[in-house]
């Protein structure tokens, strides 16, 4: 099932569309992925994310009847042809019954079942399940859309993690080794001098914003859920850096 929190309708209402550009996962890993490569640009992964976050926020603060998604991952974030994210796949919601203030929702529901990768490191010792689960998954997705690294990946192993994998990337030349180089390739090869300096100005402006980009995603995914950023930061940090980015 697809709930409809885009940042194009924010009404609640669930239309069972098509989405013609398929799901997140399907640009980032799989058939679309040469495709991809010219087309999932920064300022469209940057665009998705915001509205991935724009979902996860009003599922946990502004329904009448607060939504945990409890399941989110490329493959349930759903591209329409305006490369708008949709947020699909309720099988694994739980409602919270009692007004919650921000991070602080619990429900009494356990034996949450979730992606291996994806799931809060707290579910695994048996906590409640709680918006601090979907913000930390929010984060390893930002993380996985950016590096195009799967918290999975055999890389990933003898303790070593996602968030482990970039939470020191605080320069450029750490930034190289880290993020998806498509991102890093994306300006015009001027010859003429000018040129040269105004690419290198625009590279700088985009290595900042990746760096910015990911601290917003090693934020959110935190082992520690108390210590995790909230969803309206996440949403407020994200957009600062869009505007950023626009900036001449």
């Amino acid at each position: 099932m697809e709930l409809d929190v885009s940042r194009n309708n924010l009404t609640g209402e669930i239309p069972l569309e098509y989405m013609e550009n398929g799901s997140l996962e399907d640009w980032l890993h799989n058939q679309r992925q040469q495709q991809s490569q010219s087309n999932l640009s920064l300022v469209k992964r940057l665009n998705i994310a915001i509205d991935v976050a724009y979902a996860v926020h009003y599922l946990h603060y502004l329904c009448e009847t607060t939504i945990l998604h409890c399941d989110l991952k490329p493959s349930n974030v759903l591209l329409d042809g305006d490369m708008v994210g949709h947020v699909s796949d309720f099988g694994q919601a739980r409602l919270l019954l009692e007004p919650v203030s921000q991070g602080n929702a619990t429900t009494t529901t356990s034996g949450m079942k979730g992606t291996v990768g994806y799931v809060a490191p707290e579910y695994g010792l048996g906590s409640e399940v709680s918006t601090k689960g979907d913000v930390y998954s929010f984060g390893v997705l930002v993380l996985e859309m950016f590096t195009r690294k799967r918290p999975t990946d055999e890389m990933f192993r003898e303790g070593l993690n996602l968030h482990d994998f970039v939470k020191d990337v605080d320069s450029p030349g750490k930034l190289v080794s880290n993020v998806d180089p498509i991102l890093l390739g994306e300006e015009a090869q001027d010859d003429d001098e000018r040129g040269r300096r105004n690419r290198g100005k625009r590279m700088e402006k985009i290595q900042n914003c990746l760096i910015a980009i990911l601290e917003v995603g090693v934020g959110c995914s935190i082992e520690s859920a108390g210590e995790r950023m909230n969803m309206a930061d996440a949403i407020g940090k994200l957009q600062s850096i869009r505007d950023m980015l626009h900036s001449r």
